[in-house]
Parts: structure tokens; sequence; C-alpha cells
């Protein structure tokens, strides 16, 4: 009867520390792994359009910039790699006040 009691504490005793671990894994490390992934995914988009942005800024210098084109065309494409980034010109529209 005893060997059998030492069993059952001894069975109790390891789901306690499973279910310990488990609520470990969800409320502690869990978050903070996906909190990573999260920062260096942002991080890395940033270093995208940080270098989207300075191969624009480049292309302009080179060509002397894309301005005939966007205002003849209304559009400037440039290459990025193996594809074109096109950019359609902007057209702020103008209001007008009504008579009073």
């Amino acid at each position: 009867m005893a060997d059998r009691t030492k069993l059952t504490i001894k069975v109790l005793v390891l789901i306690i520390v499973l279910l310990v671990l488990v609520v470990a894994y969800a409320f502690a490390v869990r978050p903070a792994i996906s909190g990573y992934v999260t920062k260096v995914y942002q991080q890395g988009q940033m270093q995208g359009y940080t270098d989207i942005m300075s191969n624009i800024l480049v292309q302009l210098q080179q060509t002397g910039g894309y301005v005939p084109q966007l205002q003849q065309a209304g559009y400037a494409q440039f290459p990025v790699g193996n594809d074109t980034l096109v950019l359609q010109g902007l057209v702020v529209p103008t209001q007008t006040t009504p008579a009073q």
C-alpha cells in the first residue's frame, strides 16, 4: 500500500510540474519569442523602406531628376533590381471657396 501511495504522489508531482511548464511557456516564453519576431520583422521592414528611398534618391541624383517625365507622362519609372517601380505624380485638387 505504501508503494502505491508513493507512486501516486510521484505521478501527481509530475503532473504539477508539467502544468507549471505549460503555464510558463504560455505566459513567458511564447510572448517573448513573439515579441522578438515582431521586433526583427519591423526592423527589416524599416530597413527595406530606407533602402528603397535611398535607391530612389541616388537615381534622382544620377539622372538629373524625373520631374520632366512626371510632368509629361504623369508617372516615372525607376529600375529597382529586376523590377520596375512606377511612381505616379500627385495631383492636388484645388478647392474653391463659395462666393459670399
